[in-house]
Parts: C-alpha cells; sequence; structure tokens
C-alpha cells in the first residue's frame, strides 16, 4: 500500500467520528514515532487507522505483529531507542501484554497502552463493551507496582486523555493505560482537535550535559525532586544497561534486600508525589449530594442522567466520576462517604465497587450489568429512590 504523506499532523477541526479514531488522533498529536499491535476487537479501528496515518505523517514504523507479547516487548525496544511509542488491544491481549508491562514498570519506560475492554473472561464477547478490566490494569501482572490509568467517558476525551497520558508517561517514565469500554471506542460523536500550538506536548527528561556519557547511570535521581531518573537512549553513546531485575542506579542488576525495597519504596513515591499531573475528576452537584453516585465511561452518562431526574424530583443526588482510576482517588471516596450514601454503576459485576468500599469503609450500593450493555439511566434512578425511602 502507497501512502501519501499528509501536511499537516494534527488535523485540527471539528467532526464526527469514533473513539478510535479520536485515541489515534491524539496520539499523532503528541508526537508517536512508532506503533506495535496485534489486531483484536474492539481495539481493530485504532490498529488499521493508525497503520496508514502514522506513515503519512513522518512515523518511522506502524507494524501489526504476530502476537500481543511481541507488540508490548517491541514498544519497550521503541521506547529506549527514543521513540514515543503507543499500542492497543483489548481483553484476551491485555492478558498477554502483562508481562510485558511488568518489565516497563520495572525498567521505568515510557509508553502507552490503549485497553478497548470488553467482555470477558477468555475470548468471552468479542464485540460487546464492558468495564471488567479495572483490577487487571492495576494488578494483572506479577508483584509490586504503581499503575497508572485514565478512563474517557466521551469522543473528546479519548482524543484529550490520550494527550495527557503521553505527557505523564513521559514525565514520570512509566506506562500509562488508557482504560475505555468498547461504547466508548466505538460510538460517534462530536469531537474539536485543537490548533496545534494550542496542543501541550511533554517530553522525557534527558541527561544533563554536564555529565559525561560513560558516567551517566540510568537510574540515578540525584538532584531530581520529582524523583524521575533523566532517560538516555540506546546508540546516544551513553553506557545504558537495562533489566527486569532488581538494579542499582547504574541499571546493573544486584539481588540484594535493601537495594529492592529502594527501588520499589522510590517507584510507589515517584508516582504518590506527583499525582498533580493526573487529570482532575468530573464531579455533578456534589456540593449538597445525600446521594452520589460514581461511575466511569459509558457507564457515567448513564449514571448522569440517573442523577439529573433525581434533582427534577427533590432528590439530592449527584455524579462522581473519577477519570484517574489508578491511582485510585481514595481522598475524595472518604471525603464523599462522610456526608452522603454512595452507589456505583458499573458493567461489571463489581470491580470498580471494591475499592470504593475500601475506602468510602461502609457498604455501598452496587448497580451492575453485564452481557454488554450498561446499565440504563432507569435502573440507576429506581437505586436511588430506594436510598431515599430508608
Amino acid at each position: 500500500m502507497v501512502v501519501e504523506k499528509q501536511q499537516h499532523k494534527v488535523l485540527t477541526g471539528t467532526y464526527f467520528k469514533n473513539g478510535n479514531w479520536a485515541i489515534v488522533e491524539g496520539a499523532i498529536a503528541s508526537g508517536i514515532a512508532e506503533f506495535f499491535a496485534y489486531p483484536i476487537s474492539p481495539a481493530s479501528e485504532i490498529v488499521e487507522y493508525v497503520s496508514f496515518r502514522l506513515p503519512s505523517v513522518g512515523g518511522k514504523a506502524a507494524f501489526i505483529v504476530e502476537d500481543e507479547i511481541a507488540s508490548i516487548n517491541m514498544c519497550i525496544g521503541a521506547s529506549w531507542a527514543g521513540s514515543k511509542v503507543l499500542t492497543a488491544t483489548s481483553g484476551p491481549g491485555f492478558s498477554l501484554k502483562q508481562e510485558g508491562l511488568g518489565l516497563a514498570y520495572m525498567t521505568e519506560t515510557p509508553l502507552v497502552c490503549v485497553n478497548i475492554m470488553r467482555g470477558g473472561p477468555s475470548t468471552g464477547l468479542p464485540t460487546f463493551s464492558a468495564q471488567g478490566d479495572y483490577m487487571q490494569a492495576q494488578f494483572g501482572s506479577h508483584g509490586d507496582y504503581p499503575a497508572i490509568a485514565l478512563t474517557p467517558w466521551s469522543v473528546q476525551e479519548c482524543f484529550d486523555l490520550t494527550i495527557e497520558a503521553f505527557n505523564i508517561s513521559e514525565q514520570l517514565r512509566s506506562p500509562v493505560i488508557l482504560l475505555a469500554d468498547g461504547e466508548v471506542g466505538r460510538m460517534m460523536e462530536a469531537i474539536t482537535i485543537p490548533a496545534e500550538e494550542d496542543i501541550k506536548v511533554i517530553d522525557r527528561k534527558k541527561p544533563p550535559k554536564n555529565i559525561a556519557k560513560s558516567k551517566f547511570m540510568q537510574y540515578d535521581v540525584s538532584g531530581q525532586d520529582d524523583l524521575v531518573p533523566p532517560m538516555a537512549h540506546f546508540g546516544e553513546g551513553y553506557n545504558i544497561f537495562g533489566t527486569g531485575l532488581t538494579h542499582t542506579e547504574d541499571g546493573l542488576p544486584k539481588l540484594d534486600e535493601d537495594l529492592h525495597i529502594e527501588l520499589i519504596t522510590r517507584l510507589y513515591k515517584k508516582i504518590e508525589i506527583n499525582k498533580h499531573l493526573f487529570p482532575e475528576p468530573y464531579t455533578y452537584e456534589i456540593e449538597d449530594a445525600e446521594i452520589v453516585v460514581i461511575a466511569t465511561g459509558i457507564t457515567a452518562r448513564a449514571s448522569l442522567q440517573a442523577v439529573m431526574d433525581a434533582r427534577d424530583q427533590g432528590i439530592k443526588a449527584g455524579l462522581y466520576r473519577p477519570i484517574t482510576v489508578w491511582p485510585f482517588p481514595k481522598e475524595d471516596i472518604e471525603k464523599i462517604a462522610q456526608k452522603a450514601e454512595i452507589i456505583v454503576a458499573e458493567m461489571s459485576v463489581g470491580q470498580l465497587i471494591w475499592p470504593v468500599e475500601r475506602y468510602a469503609k461502609k457498604e455501598c450500593t452496587l448497580v451492575a450489568r453485564i452481557g454488554g450493555t450498561p446499565p440504563e439511566p432507569k435502573k440507576i434512578l429506581d437505586s436511588i429512590r430506594k436510598l431515599v425511602k430508608k
């Protein structure tokens, strides 16, 4: 296939497109150079579109590779060679990427992994939507590591949060996961792409120029208040070592208990002290709310309608939509729980409700639906009314 090079990297304007298209445009606006993935529904549109869109703006590589394991590891290699890199998948593919994501966390490799969630487990419902991968986003790989995951609820946010994901990934030297349910990925609605000069794009820190390349240590955070080490790339002349083993500041493996504690503690603290970089939650009428619905993605849109209907009926209801689901917004949940009853609406048997109840320190009402369709506003409204009657 011959791809004609396009003049504009950023397609400024207003369009009627789906979320998968918006994710690709967000990634290109962020400056990705490479993309590696394996086709899988409902993320295949991303793979298809980026395969000709990225080369048209001068991207280095857009490969459909042999499997998900290869794709995530190729992303790691491309990032260490200096590229911003994207991969996209769904359910079973996200499972196969977990060991590679663990390596990326341990080596502090910037990359963005999109998961367009579908029904599971196993092959499940390939063309149906779900929200059953929240826990996997944080706990899918073995060991202790702090995950970062963002969840859009609109086509516009698919674009905006993809850029946010890359900026966070580059700033913190960490993988970032974009969790979009299948409905958000495939639905079509208006999206506005701003002018290129109005899009904030952040790149990773480079090694200080006053340090000889032979003396540079890949994980030295001396003088780095954010605890994020500058990143050198293969081919630039630096002494670079990368390993999934516990390692010293120069990247060489060393199996030592104290060193392991120091390393993992820094990885967690690096995320904790930089939480101000993460997108703030969306809230609606929670200031005086006696009942607050917590939901994400397409379910949050149904929940918003239910809350608005409840307000019309004189019920003090509100909506809290976490956009950053990992790290989980525990402080917000604690505050909400002190003054309101909580309903959690989701397209799973109850994954989001687990951390909500943990930090609320009380039982919450679950409105769950699986099988590919989100809970209806009426069902959520009925749960709000039942709490009022109590």
